[in-house]
């Protein structure tokens, strides 16, 4: 089974908050996380996608589709037929972010705030992929991550480019 870990600037690209994207690639995003909410989600069960998610979009459903897809992950986060809970652990040395994040020595400088959901993906019982739209971190280090088992897919690889 498929199932998908989503970056937070994917919500804010389909909520039309990041300036830099066009109508092309909001559309791109919105049409994707409705897809998305057909399929399965996998996230942390330490909750700090839930939280990340939340600081970007509303919990109410609107105004835009970024905030629809958050009120669907809240109201069906704890079911297991469409949201997977993966435990993730934090190191306790703090270098590698958590445990399950590869302690690859190329990924050293990888962005500490999106190790979670990388660490997510290497747990996840299904065949996760990892969904970006805008972080060049994500783009810089592709080709290690998929070196290591770890899918990435680049909704929007225009807007990376450009940066």
């Amino acid at each position: 089974m498929h199932s998908y870990i989503i970056d937070t600037n994917v919500l804010a690209v389909a909520n039309e908050s990041y300036p830099k994207a066009g109508d092309k690639e909001v559309f791109t995003c919105q049409r994707f996380l409705v897809d998305v909410m057909q399929t399965h989600l996998s996230v942390d069960s330490l909750g700090l996608i839930f939280y990340e998610y939340f600081t970007h979009a509303s919990r109410s459903g609107q105004p835009g589709m970024g905030d629809a897809f958050a009120k669907w992950f809240w109201d069906n986060q704890y079911d297991v037929s469409i949201c997977e809970q993966v435990d993730i652990t934090p190191d306790p040395g703090g270098k590698r972010g958590f445990l399950e994040f590869p302690g690859d020595e190329r990924l050293k400088d990888f962005d500490m705030e999106d190790r979670k959901f990388a660490a997510v993906a290497v747990k996840s019982q299904f065949d996760a992929v990892i969904c970006n739209a805008t972080d060049s971190d994500w783009w810089d280090y592709k080709e290690v991550f998929t070196q290591l088992g770890i899918n990435i897919e680049f909704l929007t690889p225009e807007l990376i480019k450009r940066k």
